[in-house]
């Protein structure tokens, strides 16, 4: 059987300063690429703990048309464009960072019947991120 893995994933973002100054510097992911191309930008992260896996910052809407990237800039504003749930091994720690950090919390850390331990917040640009401990 073929084994499929993933690769990338993205994220919208409308503010490249405050997304790295979240995701580099409170989460500790290393910038490995940072383009701009013909009005795109984006800028992949990673971790040596996934090495395979990479977070992608895109400016929202990314190469499509000016009214799409609108409505796809008020989708961001209002927080329901990206979410992404991240694992740790310490659920109520990163709590205390990132709220430390300013963080817009979602969700106090608390045991869910499916069996981990989550919180969740916003990122600078709205998207909503979990961060999950198995239990």
């Amino acid at each position: 059987m073929t084994t499929i893995t993933v690769a990338s994933t993205f994220i919208p973002i409308d503010d490249v300063e405050e997304a790295l100054g979240f995701y580099r510097d409170v989460l500790g992911y290393e910038v490995y690429n940072d383009v701009e191309l013909e009005g795109m930008h984006w800028i992949t992260l990673g971790t040596p703990s996934q090495p395979d896996l990479s977070v992608v910052l895109e400016s929202v809407g990314a190469g499509g048309a000016p009214a799409d990237r609108e409505v796809l800039s008020d989708l961001l504003a209002k927080g329901i464009l990206g979410r992404i749930v991240f694992a740790t091994d310490d659920c109520d720690a990163t709590f205390e960072k990132l709220r430390a950090a300013g963080a817009e919390v979602l969700q106090e850390p608390m045991d869910q019947f499916w069996g981990v331990r989550d919180c969740a917040f916003r990122d600078p640009a709205g998207n909503a991120l979990r961060f999950q401990q198995r239990t």
